[in-house]
């Protein structure tokens, strides 16, 4: 592989949507290098949002969309065949260019919008429809699909915690890379690579050695319930894709 591009992986979630054991996954590989949250900084500096580690995740980042573009498009950090790059879909706003996605082939993570924000609810008390992100994925899954001239992959984090070797290797698959087992387990702990923000976010993913169980289905909280049913629609239109998981 000297010299030649490495296979770019953009993965487009929302929050609270397994991405971070996603992220674990790939980057327990040892052909790939990933990349956590790289538009997060320049998000925050041009909302102007408060978000746990505000000031830590701004100097931790470039915030310039453009200085991002180039490093997401540039090669794999330590020269690795793959880079996988774990993106919040509601980080690309509307003023930040989409040119680099012709250099990445995407991917789209999904998760129902109840499951999404009965865990959101519990690291933030305020979640409005855009802080989780599924109308920008929904735009951004139209975006990657023109770029590709096909549906891009959808994998749905319920089928990949019901059966994550099935999920992963159908999703390995639809990104023309191999399978490897060593996807299915990591050791705990945090990584370099993990953003600086992992304090605030990352604690259950830093007990974890594998992917976890799908846990218990609730009732989300009454405020949210409304939140739950505009996001549906968009959640919807990603599942018709998703990638069939056989046990």
């Amino acid at each position: 592989m000297t010299g030649a591009a490495p296979v770019r992986i953009a993965m487009w979630s929302g929050p609270r949507n397994i991405s971070t054991a996603m992220m674990r996954a790939f980057g327990n590989r040892a052909d790939t290098a990933v990349l956590d949250e790289p538009f997060y900084a320049a998000y925050l500096a041009a909302t102007g949002l408060d978000h746990p580690m505000r000031a830590e995740i701004l100097a931790s980042q470039p915030t310039d969309w453009r200085d991002i573009a180039s490093q997401v498009t540039g090669p794999a950090p330590g020269g690795r065949a793959i880079f996988y790059q774990k993106h919040m879909t509601h980080h690309m706003l509307p003023a930040f260019g989409r040119d680099w996605m012709h250099a990445c082939c995407h991917a789209f993570l999904i998760r129902s919008p109840e499951a999404v924000l009965r865990s959101y609810r519990l690291r933030r008390d305020s979640v409005m429809l855009d802080d989780i992100g599924f109308r920008q994925q929904a735009e951004l899954f139209d975006m990657a699909c023109d770029l590709a001239g096909r549906a891009a992959p959808v994998i749905d984090a319920a089928d990949v915690l019901a059966n994550p070797a099935a999920a992963l290797r159908v999703l390995c698959s639809a990104l023309d890379i191999p399978f490897d087992t060593d996807m299915l387990h990591w050791p705990a702990g945090r990584r370099a690579t993990d953003g600086v923000w992992a304090p605030a976010w990352y604690a259950a993913v830093e007990r974890s050695t594998g992917f976890g169980a799908a846990g218990k289905t609730s009732e989300i909280d009454e405020d949210l319930r409304p939140i739950a049913g505009a996001a549906a629609p968009y959640y919807a239109k990603l599942a018709r894709y998703r990638l069939s998981v056989d046990g």
